[in-house]
């Protein structure tokens, strides 16, 4: 299993980097975990070479999720037909809906946001949300298979409900956090893993409810897990002082390989130590 960061950063792009957004591909699948601005456009280059097979969701804040819109706009151009003569737009059937997991009760507001720029000459255009993507409204603790890659999510801490998610696939497993605060879930979720792929966003505790780790509490969750080895994101600086300065702190706890996620660099994620029961 491989890891493509496309983005990288909490909020909203800055120097040239997107927010969150990440690639996970296998032989036989193509899995997008959340969609931040910017990362539709990275994510593009990906597309010319295989299809995407499904894309996943954390939560519903902008930098996770605003980049849905546009990328709704790439596959449903794809899934589109125009008639050269007549200029008419039909819906090309041998080309699949692409799985959207997203939280329960997104839809709507991605309906709205759609509606917000309406193509009046081409109604087609304007329907991303139910013709280029099968969305699926999911609850915390769902599982899901898409071709080989088996997915679970599990709600973790964070200011509005956020699912963390583990991916495996053969002898391989990657969790991923989303955003979340210190929870016992989050070790329970990335029990065994190969890979957890951890936000890094703090530099101290957050004492404010809202929900967001430092490099030592995702440390703390990773050697809690008993994971083969820690990749830290969703970074508040593009500077990779500051990075180095995340990952010096995590490894400090955790004895595993200690890494940075950086934007097109692709990982690849390590075996599973533990099967565990979901």
């Amino acid at each position: 299993m491989q890891l493509t960061p496309l983005g990288v950063l909490a909020g909203m792009p800055s120097s040239g980097q997107g927010s969150s957004g990440y690639l996970v591909q296998t032989s036989a699948s193509s899995l997008l975990l959340d969609a931040g601005p910017g990362t539709a456009l990275t994510l593009s280059s990906h597309l010319d070479d295989r299809p995407l097979d499904a894309v996943f969701i954390s939560h519903q804040h902008s930098d996770h999720i605003y980049d849905l819109l546009p990328l709704g706009k790439m596959l449903l151009g794809r899934r589109l037909h125009r008639d050269e003569r007549t200029g008419e737009l039909t819906v090309n059937e041998a080309v699949a809906a692409v799985p959207l997991f997203v939280p329960r009760g997104a839809l709507a507001a991605l309906v709205t946001l759609a509606q917000l720029f309406p193509v009046t000459t081409h109604p087609l255009l304007d329907r991303s949300f139910d013709l280029a993507f099968d969305v699926h409204e999911y609850e915390p603790g769902e599982t899901h298979t898409v071709n080989d890659l088996a997915l679970r999510f599990e709600l973790l801490q964070h200011v509005t409900p956020n699912c963390g998610i583990r991916v495996e696939a053969g002898d391989d497993s990657l969790v991923y956090t989303g955003d979340t605060g210190v929870t016992d879930a989050l070790p329970a979720l990335a029990e065994g893993a190969g890979t957890l792929l951890s936000e890094s966003t703090l530099r101290e505790t957050d004492r404010s409810g809202h929900g967001h780790l430092t490099a030592t509490e995702a440390a703390d969750a990773a050697r809690a897990a008993g994971v083969a080895e820690l990749v830290l994101t969703h970074f508040s600086s593009t500077d990779p002082a500051d990075h180095a300065w995340h990952r010096d702190r995590a490894a400090g706890i955790f004895a595993g390989p200690v890494a940075i996620a950086q934007p097109t660099i692709p990982l690849t994620v390590a075996p599973t130590q533990k099967k565990v029961s979901a």
